[in-house]
């Protein structure tokens, strides 16, 4: 049952009609999800790059499709099935760690961290404006361990908030020099 209500949620986002900006889309999303502590890019980015011995490095859950990260992703980032349980290696981490989550735009994330907060963790953070404004920044995404410049854009309404040199539905190939 609890698999089908996910399901429904989902098919209503996609045919839902996507908010025609940032600004908007962030006050969606807090709405939606008002107990989910954010996290901007900036500081993510911040954190992510000064790996310092006394702070602990946040764990970073990709929160889409296959299909999506498949075409890239954060350095590091584990995938989470949007629409699955949560993942034993969750459930087994230490609830005090802290946790970045992300998705397109950061409804499917804030989603996550509010399950995550129920079941106890303390640090759990979404990343706001998610993958989107994180590229549409210019900060580094990967593919198999190789740098690259693009994102799935989810679809054509919620694509809208991606610049448009940086969709891609499919992996794009590398050139061969």
């Amino acid at each position: 049952m609890r698999r089908f209500l996910v399901s429904a949620l989902l098919a209503f986002m996609s045919c839902r009609k996507a908010p025609s900006d940032w600004e908007k889309t962030k006050s969606w999303v807090r709405a939606e999800f008002p107990d989910v502590e954010h996290v901007s890019a900036e500081d993510l980015k911040l954190r992510l790059d000064s790996r310092r011995p006394d702070r602990k490095a946040p764990i970073v859950l990709d929160v889409r499709t296959v299909d999506e990260y498949e075409v890239s992703h954060l350095s590091g980032a584990i995938r989470v099935d949007p629409e699955g349980d949560l993942p034993d290696f969750l459930r087994a981490l230490d609830h005090q760690a802290p946790v970045v989550a992300y998705c397109s735009v950061g409804y499917r994330s804030s989603r996550l961290v509010e399950r995550l907060k129920k079941e106890g963790f303390t640090d759990a953070k979404n990343l706001e404006g998610s993958i989107f404004e994180w590229a549409n920044k210019g900060y580094p995404l990967e593919r198999d361990g190789a740098l690259v410049q693009e994102v799935h854009p989810y679809d054509a309404e919620w694509g809208r908030l991606l610049e448009s040199s940086l969709h891609a539905y499919q992996p794009r190939l590398r050139s061969r020099h």
